[in-house]
């Protein structure tokens, strides 16, 4: 759980709410989490090391700012899920627990910190997302240019996964995205169309999804990726046909995962998916011809990153394999 105030860093001396669009919401109810949704605190020496490394580079991690189950085990592993473009968001998503206002300038420098740090983690697979730059001529398009270019440079060994915006509105922001190659585009659709407005207003479902089938026709070579949460009023028949949009778009990569509710003034959890419900879509899934699916109650867009590129690699090879026997 988190507060709605933030009294954090400068706002220590002058409280300011994290989330002014929910502040006056009421208060939603709080599920009980089952057995299968619980994780150990984290604290092991890797983790600290790890939380070390992101503070001496002055980066923001999804892993914190949204409040992720799986931050022990991924930290303990240095796999950190590095944020650019600031700590704060131009959206106001219902289910998202990341900082909502008006963003600070674009850091300059962020892109030789990060890269600085994936270096410094020797990570093999990297994640950047970003929060939504609305306020941004290209939402901060150029800004994943420069990341992507600066690890590469740092870690040329390193491959790259990207976890955008939408780009909604911004012209010609996509494709240079796309130019800079990421080894994998990812981008959510988060939940089924009918909920759009009430969980992610400010997005457009056919819009996501046009995004990442954009991103095959422009370089068919860049695993692309999105995924969805369940436990928000979803219908199965919903989520079945979630993945028939995507697979008409040529995606590769599934994530299903419970949402977890950050707050009350967030949107409430319409129950806990079981994890046998999550094998079953993972099955179907499969059925409909994604290279990889990921589907268990803490799957995040993040969680075993470096493992399931691998694993998208290898299935790639296979199916070119099998077609050319």
């Amino acid at each position: 759980m988190v507060t709605i105030v933030d009294k954090t860093s400068e706002a220590a001396a002058k409280p300011r709410p994290r989330h002014p669009e929910k502040a006056h919401r009421p208060d939603t109810p709080i599920l009980r989490k089952p057995e299968w949704i619980r994780v150990k605190a984290p604290g092991s020496p890797v983790y600290r090391e790890t939380k070390k490394i992101v503070k001496e580079h002055e980066l923001v991690t999804v892993c914190e700012e949204a409040g992720c189950p799986n931050i022990g085990e991924c930290w303990t592993k240095k796999h950190a899920t590095m944020m650019i473009l600031g700590d704060t968001c131009t959206r106001a998503c219902s289910f998202c627990n990341v900082k909502t206002g008006l963003p600070a300038p674009v850091d300059t420098k962020e892109p030789e910190h990060v890269a600085e740090a994936v270096a410094k983690l020797g990570l093999r697979h990297v994640v950047i997302t970003s929060v939504d730059r609305d306020d941004l001529a290209d939402g901060g398009a150029q800004h994943f240019v420069d990341v992507i270019e600066r690890i590469r440079e740092y870690s040329p060994g390193t491959t790259v996964e990207i976890l955008t915006p939408d780009f909604l509105r911004k012209d010609g922001a996509l494709e240079r995205v796309v130019e800079a190659r990421p080894d994998v585009f990812n981008h959510n659709l988060e939940t089924v169309p009918r909920l759009y407005l009430k969980i992610r207003p400010g997005a457009r479902y056919f819009h996501s999804l046009r995004l990442l089938q954009r991103v095959k026709e422009l370089d068919p070579t860049i695993f692309t990726k999105s995924g969805i949460m369940v436990g928000l009023g979803e219908g199965r028949e919903e989520v079945l046909q979630v993945m028939d949009d995507m697979r008409s778009a040529n995606i590769d990569f599934l994530t299903i995962g419970q949402y977890l509710q950050p707050s009350r003034k967030h949107a409430a959890v319409d129950r806990f998916v079981t994890p046998d419900e999550f094998k079953s879509y993972e099955t179907i899934a499969r059925t409909k011809g994604f290279l990889l699916v990921s589907s268990s109650p803490l799957t995040r867009s993040s969680y075993h990153a470096d493992e399931d590129f691998a694993k998208l690699r290898d299935a790639r090879n296979a199916a070119v394999a099998a077609k050319g026997a």
